[in-house]
């Protein structure tokens, strides 16, 4: 078994390949706890390249304009609709402003 890893995919693989030796139960001690080393070696760096992957998604802004996820978010990575910001306001009757006015109504 090498300890280098190639890509996601063939990580995600032998990953797969590892689990199933592993419940089959078979394997001597040494060996499981190989695997399981492995296995765990695999896992993080299935999880690093997922994180990365996150990282580069392009989402769209309001007028359908591309731009990085990083630029929505802000430097505790929460999202601006998550912080009230771009969520909808209250109209002037939810504030208790009354209906809303013709253009040439008089004011109230």
């Amino acid at each position: 078994m090498t300890s280098s890893i190639k890509d996601f995919e063939a990580a995600i693989a032998e990953l797969e390949t590892i689990v199933k030796k592993l419940e089959e139960g078979e394997l001597p001690l040494e060996k499981s706890l190989e695997l399981y080393e492995r296995g765990v070696q695999l896992s993080r760096f299935c999880h690093a390249r997922l994180e990365d992957a996150e990282k580069r998604i392009e989402i769209l802004n309001e007028r359908g304009e591309l731009r990085p996820a990083g630029a929505a978010l802000d430097k505790d990575h929460e999202p601006r609709a998550a912080r009230g910001e771009g969520a909808p306001q209250a109209s002037g009757e939810e504030r208790g402003e009354g209906p809303p006015r013709l253009r040439n109504e008089p004011p109230r």
